[in-house]
């Protein structure tokens, strides 16, 4: 790849940085429609799987999108954030969006963007952000490939996200706990409202186990307009699970059939919830739920699948996993997850958290789960302006019980990492770890710095 290609994807990106930071959010779709009515439409060229929730939206969608394409259908997914460009936000058939299309559909819907940022401007308001550029600029990527499926991850919540001005022929909601409440609302009745906004007529509702109450927003929210839903746990779900070599080994009842002997190369009971669900909205959009997928490609889709970023191992010999658990029940399920699959006898924890989210809670829930195993915590920081400064993480993790005599404060990550690689080697009988958590800007920073 020539060297101007790469040059012209930083230089998109820089335009798109330009717009508003990604955590500016704005709760509105009225730009997103007009976006779409200049652009003639790009968001209904192909049939879409919507993807919304609090934990395992990005894993699930990946999933989905290795059983499609085991389907032989050429698909688009769009996630968010990315970990090392922003092409990847934008995958085509599993791989990042290439850089000459990237580029060169960018330059054809700037125009566009322009006349509706005009529009915005002369009413008062805030042009295009972000992450409704960005979304936009998916819909057309997936509109000119074309596509024969896009699956869509939702930004944030669901009904005034910029990614809902697409109907989903399959809506998938993730399990749902409390994250951005100062967005979406304080309960999970509230967020599981906001993330209902996805479900449209004519389309059909696949639900991971959800608490009882947002449970029942759900399905009133299916029922409201009026389409088919299937929930885990009742009518499809994981019936066994057990430990192989590079992740698990799984028996699925999905919607349709049974499936066993499922090599999942991914860690963790969350890994395996997550394929159920994906499972049971690929059987809905292929047959309506109606009919068994082909077992045997199914077991290709699956054994194909990657989530870079959760309970991914970097580095060995000192093991270095990191996980993008950004949330309580994030690190919770993962904890849970490292600790069946990796068996260290002594963990180094590195953590950097982003202001928006409840590092008090987190770091409780760190504390919680690794009370047995960590000695050593490192408070860092990751270069996002978001960043919540190493020294300020440092009192919130005194507060959440972490001895100051085990602590490490560095702003710089590669520092962090020196000091955790070092403390690792100073186990005893070798099984030590590290573990790099927190939030996602961390985990992909850490990633480049050894080299994923």
């Amino acid at each position: 790849m020539s060297g101007f290609d790469e040059f012209s994807v930083e230089s998109v990106y820089a335009e798109l940085l330009g717009r508003a930071p990604e955590n500016k959010i704005e709760p509105r779709m009225e730009p997103m429609r007009r976006a779409m009515e200049v652009l003639g439409e790009p968001n209904k060229a192909y049939p879409i799987i919507h993807i919304t929730g609090t934990n395992g939206k990005t894993s699930t969608a990946r999933m989905i999108e290795s059983l499609l394409g085991a389907h032989g259908l050429r698909t688009g997914r769009y996630t968010s954030p990315h970990l090392a460009r922003v092409t990847e936000r934008i995958s085509i058939d599993g791989e990042p969006c290439p850089d000459e299309t990237f580029v060169r559909i960018w330059d054809e819907i700037r125009p566009y963007l322009q006349i509706v940022d005009g529009e915005l401007e002369a009413r008062g308001e805030n042009r295009l952000t972000y992450f409704e550029a960005v979304t936009v600029l998916a819909f057309a990527v997936f509109a000119d490939e074309p596509v024969d499926v896009a699956i869509m991850e939702v930004g944030l919540g669901g009904i005034t996200d910029a990614t809902n001005v697409g109907d989903g022929t399959v809506s998938v909601v993730t399990p749902i706990s409390l994250d951005h409440t100062d967005l979406l609302g304080d309960t999970v009745e509230d967020i599981a409202w906001e993330k209902a906004g996805i479900i449209k007529p004519g389309g059909f509702l696949v639900s991971a186990a959800q608490p009882a109450g947002a449970a029942d927003v759900l399905l009133e929210r299916a029922r409201e307009v009026g389409v088919p839903f299937r929930f885990q746990g009742v009518e499809f779900g994981v019936e066994a699970r057990t430990l192989a070599v590079g992740g698990q080994q799984l028996v699925l009842n999905g919607l349709a059939g049974r499936y066993t002997d499922i090599a999942l190369p991914l860690h963790g009971a969350h890994q395996a919830q997550n394929a159920a669900v994906a499972l049971a909205a690929v059987e809905a959009f292929i047959g309506g739920g109606e009919k068994q997928l082909d077992a045997d490609v199914v077991r290709e889709g699956f054994a194909s699948a990657s989530s870079p970023g959760r309970l991914e191992v970097v580095r060995t010999s000192p093991t270095v996993v990191v996980d993008a658990g950004h949330n309580p029940d994030g690190i919770r399920v993962s904890a849970e997850a490292l600790k069946e699959t990796f068996g260290f006898s002594k963990l180094v924890l590195v953590v950097g958290i982003l202001g928006e989210k409840d590092a008090p809670a987190m770091l409780a829930e760190l504390r919680t789960q690794y009370r047995d195993l960590v000695e050593d915590i490192c408070l860092t920081q990751s270069t996002s302006p978001r960043a919540i400064p190493a020294g300020e993480l440092a009192e919130l993790a005194l507060e959440a019980g972490f001895p100051e005599a085990d602590m490490y404060v560095t702003e710089k990550l590669d520092d962090a990492l020196d000091w955790a690689a070092g403390r690792a080697d100073a186990t005893d009988d070798f099984g030590g770890g590290i573990l790099v958590t927190g939030s996602i800007t961390l985990v992909a920073e850490a990633r480049t710095l050894l080299g994923k």
